[in-house]
């Protein structure tokens, strides 16, 4: 009964489509701000998984791989379950969605922002963070909110033996090291830009050095707006929906309305044009082999005459001796 009360006190009503046998916490799935949030994420969802399987072939036909192609899974993966995330706040806060809630939201976003840590630390060149090395830091980092919210699980649902009662005030408070995630990826990403605008390179190339910059302002967009939206479904949360009075009504269609926006935002920023720049190295052709037709060895090539100058070379010089010896001989015959 109390149940049914939460649930007409937030949603008004019982929309229309929804048949009397449905129970009342999934009303919201009937309602219009319902369907199209699972319509946007659903497109999302599929959307992840195309290119996760677009990744994996690639992995399975091209016989050489990239070192970032398992961090690549993993933030796709990451991004597809906050895809399906939304379907855990449009459904009423019950026993059964409250661990989904606390748990998934900050592991999944944590592991989201640590893969785009992690790339950029290997973009900028860092030996911690080179090769396969980038997907385990991205593992490591986000263990740390897997940690947080098991603990705050334990302490706050089972010890304190409360069914899912927390402010909006702690469920902000319990995504504080996402936050951080979020602000070391994003100033990662612009000291990449600043390096790849203002330094020079004779190592790369024209069209590495151009992508580099692409994929830099890509990097640095994403962590942008994925930081707007942050701020904005956090202070909505804590203060913006109180003020207003929509304290209740508003929460979780905030939270639904943001986890839908910020996955696209990862997904076309980040996760779309990895793919692109991915498919698009493996199918450039490697340089064509030297041709070495027509050198010779130095030892195989003949020895060049020498070039040497004689006196019996100059013809006035022979002449003239000729002569003199001639007149010798005359005289002496005479006398």
């Amino acid at each position: 009964m109390e149940l049914l009360v939460r649930v007409q006190s937030w949603n008004g009503s019982r929309p229309v489509g929804c048949g009397s046998a449905l129970a009342p916490e999934y009303w919201p799935l009937c309602d219009v701000w319902g369907i199209a949030v699972q319509a946007v994420s659903g497109a999302g969802f599929v959307s992840c998984v195309v290119l996760m399987l677009v990744l994996l072939l690639r992995m399975a036909c091209v016989s050489r791989r990239r070192s970032g192609t398992p961090a690549l899974l993993l933030f796709l993966l990451a991004t597809a379950g906050i895809f399906a995330l939304p379907y855990s706040f449009i459904i009423s806060l019950s026993p059964r969605t409250c661990p989904v809630r606390v748990f998934a939201f900050g592991v999944l976003f944590g592991v989201a922002f640590a893969s785009l840590l992690a790339r950029g630390l290997a973009l900028l060149g860092v030996a911690l963070a080179r090769g396969w090395r980038e997907v385990g830091v991205a593992v490591g980092l986000a263990l740390v909110q897997v940690i947080v919210a098991t603990e705050w699980l334990l302490v706050v649902l089972v010890q304190d033996k409360r069914t899912c009662q927390f402010s909006q005030s702690e469920f902000a408070m319990l995504q504080i090291y996402v936050m951080v995630l979020l602000a070391a990826a994003l100033m990662t990403a612009l000291r990449f830009l600043r390096h790849t605008c203002v330094t020079y390179s004779y190592s790369y190339t024209g069209r590495t050095r151009r992508q580099n910059k692409l994929q830099a302002a890509l990097l640095v967009l994403t962590l942008l707006l994925s930081s707007c939206l942050w701020l904005v479904w956090i202070t909505l949360l804590t203060y913006g929906n109180h003020a207003m009075g929509r304290s209740p009504l508003w929460d979780e269609p905030v939270i639904c309305v943001a986890l839908t926006a910020n996955g696209w935002v990862l997904l076309l920023g980040h996760g779309f044009t990895q793919v692109c720049f991915t498919c698009k190295r493996n199918a450039r052709p490697k340089d064509p082999p030297l041709d070495f037709t027509g050198w010779t060895s130095p030892r195989e090539q003949p020895a060049a005459p020498p070039d040497l100058k004689t006196g019996t070379d100059n013809d006035g010089f022979q002449a003239d001796a000729d002569g003199r010896r001639g007149n010798r001989e005359i005289r002496q015959i005479c006398l």
